[in-house]
């Protein structure tokens, strides 16, 4: 099989698709990897093509005001887009594949598979693209709106019509007619484990729930280790946090001093540092327990007046190596996070900020994983606290949840849909896997 796999967005976004493109080419397939820049990923081995493009702006920019979004639109969005779109029609005709998956931000995907005469996979990080009556679309409303639920996944289609200009271009470099209706995906992957999300009843039977992305498969041994493995895919931007090349040994010795909290909020960074800071740490005094700080793009700051032997603070971490050992996880409820912890069996505390944040908080309490999420505005030390006298209760749904997701192997279900759609003529290929 020939495969391009396409994405666009911060590391979350490309994490999965690395992930991958690596289980592929270990099976001995012929995989090109088309990505932005700066992404923060390790590509180390894999055949990779920029897509010319940085998001890191736009991650900067996230939570600005409604104004200030329209000139980002103009001034920044349009241009990264516009890079990703055209940019992807080339390497799709520059590699010339046997079936295409893409994110949905890639929106020339659909055209340049059409153009090749191939077959495409839409790779669903959160769902917000395949219709249901079970719940609203990711990012669009915080509750459901029953037999209107539907209607919200219309918003993705809106939100890529600003961009029909750039698809356009796209369009030209394909060789294609502009303004052409592109074949739906053959297939629709969602790397997300059903322990998290289960299956909604009426989607289509092409709308595949693989569970966790994982770098190997999962083996045979103990449940908890095998889900603290480094291997959960990440689809947010925070969740995969930098490991150091050596270990810290002052952050080993305080993993080691007994029972913490982790805390961090990745690139989420809106409001008062300081004060999400002051409140996360009179939250674990309140509740006699040490916290470990990952201050990330700025979400938090710890002020030197409440720091302290109990306190550790550091930009970044290893999730697989910290979160098994924490009584719980306090973070900003991005799936790659939301998926790392409960893989590694801790509760988590969401304090969503911004898109699909406050979906993932609602559903973990809603499936017992968690306390009621604390959206970030409403963030104090005794919301917090509580939470964190709480978290203990959802300990064996979540344990329990561990141990099912340590059998998940969602990258080889993944790559059994993409082989079969490659091996297909093309008129069969179109239909489900």
């Amino acid at each position: 099989m020939k495969l391009l796999l396409v994405t666009a967005g911060s590391r979350g976004d490309v994490e999965p698709f690395v992930t991958v493109a690596r289980r592929a080419a270990a099976a001995g397939h012929d995989v090109r990897l088309a990505i932005p820049d700066r992404s923060g990923v390790d590509t180390t081995g894999i055949d990779v093509r920029s897509l010319e493009a940085d998001f890191s702006a736009l991650i900067e920019s996230q939570g600005v005001s409604p104004l200030a979004a329209m000139r980002n639109l103009r001034e920044v969005v349009r241009p990264v887009m516009r890079a990703v779109i055209v940019n992807a029609a080339h390497s799709a005709l520059e590699f010339r594949p046997d079936v295409i998956a893409w994110h949905p931000k890639v929106l020339s995907a659909p055209l340049a598979a059409d153009a090749l005469g191939i077959p495409h996979v839409l790779v669903e990080l959160v769902p917000a693209m395949t219709p249901t009556r079970e719940f609203p679309a990711a990012g669009t409303v915080a509750r459901s709106l029953g037999p209107l639920n539907r209607l919200t996944y219309r918003a993705g289609a809106a939100a890529a019509g600003m961009f029909r200009r750039e698809v356009d271009e796209a369009a030209g470099v394909l060789g294609v007619p502009r303004a052409r209706r592109s074949s739906p995906p053959a297939a629709t992957l969602l790397p997300i484990s059903p322990e998290i999300l289960p299956r909604p009843a009426d989607w289509p039977e092409s709308a595949v729930l693989t569970g966790v992305w994982r770098a190997s498969a999962p083996s045979t041994g103990d449940a908890t280790a095998d889900a603290a493995a480094p291997s959960a895919a990440a689809p947010d931007a925070a969740a995969a946090t930098t490991p150091a090349a050596t270990p810290d040994p002052a952050l080993a010795a305080f993993l080691a001093g007994g029972p913490f909290a982790y805390a961090g909020f990745g690139s989420m960074a809106a409001g008062d540092p300081a004060a999400r800071g002051r409140a996360l740490v009179a939250a674990a005094r309140a509740r006699g327990i040490r916290l470990l700080v990952a201050t990330g793009l700025g979400g938090i700051a710890v002020p030197d007046d409440v720091r302290g032997d109990d306190v550790f603070v550091t930009r970044s971490v290893d999730h697989p190596a910290v979160l098994p050992r924490a009584v719980a996880a306090v973070h900003h409820g991005g799936i790659g996070t939301v998926q790392a912890a409960t893989a590694a069996g801790t509760v988590s505390i969401v304090v969503p900020f911004i898109a699909d944040q406050p979906f993932w908080g609602a559903m973990l309490h809603h499936r017992g994983l968690a306390p009621a999420p604390i959206p970030h505005r409403r963030l104090t030390a005794d919301r917090l606290a509580d939470a964190l006298a709480a978290a203990p209760e959802h300990r064996s749904a979540v344990d329990a949840a561990a141990a099912r997701m340590a059998e998940e192997d969602g990258a080889a279900k993944a790559l059994d849909v993409l082989e079969r759609l490659a091996a297909r003529p093309r008129s069969d290929a179109l239909r489900h896997p």
